[in-house]
């Protein structure tokens, strides 16, 4: 995404506070080490006997400053969970696999290593390299690992070593770049790129190490890069159920990868035995998520069909794999999936869709299209099969962090059956509000979506301030989910705010007209919703104090709160998270051109074009700007450079109103590091209640 996923996690919840039900004046404030300590479960990895899944917890300790995580067992049935691993200290577990009914394996430190489940226990090494591996999985009918390794451009793991050498030899540091991308995100380009690999390593029959055969590159058949700084690089890959083929996303090199959105998917024979067959050769657009069958006959895969449009609507595709035929799937949905796997019976497919702030698992006939809902309100995060008739989720909502659930695909509305409490002893008694969603008019008269959390110890007889968390994106959208990131809505109502969040014109979920209105309107539609968004809340909830307004974004939503800076003075305050000040100057130094091209309209060094970047400019409107701002930067963001904070943090100071600049010299266009979160939300926290304490402090 241009403006990355910062999205804000809101929803409908069940409970006061997870696993608990003490009344709301006994409950503790969420509190910012509480809350980076939560635990955090990744999606499982079932057995095939159905019986038993696996899945890592990872968890910061804010007193070590050190991170841990650990692999565990669950019984599908009763829901037991057993801790196979001790805590591991530093880098998380990653890809637990199986590779028997009897074996584990799990990716710590770029290794594979096999696990006997005995608890608490150790795992043993299984595969290594010299360059470490990533993204792996194992398919035991065959003996075949699955991984992703960066290579150089000969493709080759053994000859990483001397390239290395070669680069630690050098006598300068210079890197010279022909093309774009020189960057992106938040790595300079290099010769050093993730490529799929296969490996026959067979488990012994004492369940011990066997013996690998040499590693194959599946990609090693597609054309030379005329640049090896812009060489084939895997995005994402699938591998069939019997080990027999794999298809794997990348983005076609050329001079204008900063500009096109031409991302494809390849198919090839496990063994590398022929070349990659280009599938999506017909698209310009984004394809991604692809998936085979259960039985390996057809493969499946999510396709944007317009070039440069980064958040169009995703079709699903489906390729028959023997005779070649490819057809789409329920053309007539207006909703954006974002997932799917296939049913056991190969004749559905399970989806995961945004719908207005929900996430919900959508069944969609391979013949017909036809769909239905399986799951209500909430977040459902992933889904892996079960069986015949379920499906193992993750979930979660406002009240309740992520966990693993069942869901009955023939029960149409049935109760989830939960299977985890990852963090029911940690907030057993900690407030945590429900989101309560509302409606209003917003720009176009249009029916606009939002919902709000009371405050901690909420007295309604008491007037309390609010902050307004704008979602970034801006093709993004606040969830109904719990966030353990810097924008969980439960973390600003405990330290006394009602929290508002508003899907503004642009946002996914809604249909794909309202995605695509934004276009050309960033400071158009958007600002509209939010102001209108506020007035219904100040008009519909006696307990909001409309003079103590702050309002809170990242991304885009930092480019909002600068754009709020320069057209209103209702905010006692701003927080802009690397957002944007300048569209002229951003668009010459952001990595991925083919957004702003797209959603602002042309090129701002033509005479048609310019216009578009001038209308919404903030840095146009700069001597307007007067409210005190919070800025927040990572110096390794090539999204928004660190100059888009710089710049208004500049205006403010030189203007003599109250501004902060807070930089994370190791961060990106996201806080990454626990450490640093922590620190993040004291300054935030510490800055919205500064403005907000009454009697508010005059910034005339």
């Amino acid at each position: 995404m241009r403006f990355g996923v910062l999205v804000f996690a809101a929803a409908a919840g069940v409970l006061a506070a997870e696993g608990g039900n003490a009344s709301q004046n006994s409950l503790k404030p969420l509190d910012s080490h509480l809350f980076h300590s939560l635990n955090k479960i990744s999606p499982p990895t079932v057995l095939p006997d159905q019986t038993r899944a696996l899945y890592t917890t990872s968890r910061y300790d804010p007193e070590k400053n050190k991170s841990f995580s650990f692999l565990s067992l669950l019984d599908t049935v009763s829901g037991e969970s057993t801790q196979l691993t001790p805590e591991m200290e530093g880098e998380r577990i990653s890809s637990p696999m199986w590779l028997n009914e009897n074996t584990a394996g799990y990716v710590f430190k770029g290794a594979l290593y096999q696990h006997n489940l005995q608890p608490k226990v150790n795992g043993t090494l299984f595969y290594n390299t010299t360059v470490g591996i990533s993204s792996a999985t194992y398919r035991a009918a065959t003996g075949q690992l699955f991984f992703l390794a960066d290579v150089y451009s000969d493709g080759n793991i053994s000859s990483v070593a001397g390239y290395k050498e070669k680069e630690k030899n050098r006598t300068d540091s210079a890197q010279v770049f022909d093309n774009l991308w020189a960057r992106h995100w938040n790595k300079w380009m290099t010769p050093v790129k993730a490529n799929l690999f296969s490996v026959k390593v067979p488990v012994a029959e004492n369940g011990g190490l066997g013996q690998a055969a040499r590693e194959v590159n599946l990609m090693q058949g597609l054309a030379p890069s005329v640049d090896p700084l812009l060489r084939w690089e895997a995005e994402g890959y699938a591998v069939s159920n019997d080990g027999q083929h794999a298809a794997f996303v990348v983005r076609s090199p050329s001079p204008n990868l900063s500009w096109s959105t031409n991302v494809d998917i390849y198919l090839v024979p496990c063994n590398g035995s022929s070349q990659p067959e280009l599938l999506t050769e017909a698209y310009k657009g984004a394809a991604s998520n692809p998936v085979f069958s259960a039985d390996g006959s057809a493969l499946a895969w999510l396709q944007m069909e317009t070039p440069g449009y980064e958040s169009d609507i995703r079709r699903i595709f489906v390729r028959n794999i023997t005779t070649g035929q490819t057809h789409s799937v329920a053309r007539d949905w207006d909703l954006s999936p974002h997932f799917m796997i296939w049913s056991a019976d190969s004749s559905v497919l399970y989806t995961l869709v945004q719908s207005r702030g929900d996430s919900k698992v959508v069944s969609v006939n391979v013949l017909t299209g036809a769909r239905a809902e399986l799951t209500g309100s909430g977040y459902t995060a992933s889904i892996v099969r079960l069986g015949t008739d379920k499906l193992l989720a993750i979930y979660t909502n406002t009240t309740e962090t992520h966990d693993i659930y069942t869901i009955d695909v023939n029960s149409v509305g049935a109760p989830m059956r939960r299977l985890t409490q990852a963090n029911r002893d940690k907030l057993h008694d900690v407030y945590l509000g429900e989101a309560e969603d509302f409606w209003f008019a917003g720009a176009r008269k249009e029916q606009v979506h939002g919902w709000m959390v009371r405050p901690h110890g909420f007295n309604a007889s008491q007037k309390y301030p609010l902050a307004l968390l704008i979602h970034g994106g801006p093709q993004q959208a606040n969830g109904h989910a719990f966030s353990y990131a810097q924008w969980n809505p439960n973390m600003y109502a405990s330290a006394g705010f009602v929290t508002v969040q508003i899907n503004f014109h642009g946002s996914p979920g809604y249909g794909q007209n309202f995605t695509d209105s934004i276009r050309q309107q960033w400071g158009g539609l958007p600002y509209e919703d939010l102001m209108k968004g506020v007035d219904h809340v100040i008009a519909t909830y006696g307990f909001v104090d409309a003079q103590r307004l702050v309002a809170l974004g990242g991304s885009f939503g930092g480019y909002m709160a600068n754009w709020l800076n320069a057209n209103t003075d209702r905010f006692s305050a701003l927080v802009a998270h690397d957002g944007e000040f300048n569209l002229i100057s951003g668009y010459y130094s952001t990595d991925e051109l083919w957004f702003v091209e797209h959603d602002i309209g042309g090129v701002p060094f033509t005479a048609n074009g310019r216009p578009n970047y001038e209308k919404f400019n903030p840095e146009r409107l700069a001597a307007k700007f007067k409210t005190p701002t919070l800025f927040v930067h990572g110096a390794s963001d090539f999204r928004l450079s660190l100059e888009q904070s710089l710049a208004p943090w500049t205006l403010l100071r030189r203007r003599g109103i109250p501004a902060r600049l807070v930089y994370f010299e190791n961060e990106d266009h996201w806080i990454n590091h626990a450490g640093n979160s922590v620190r993040w939300y004291s300054e935030v926290l510490g800055w919205i209640s500064q403005w907000t304490s009454p009697p508010a402090p005059s910034h005339g």
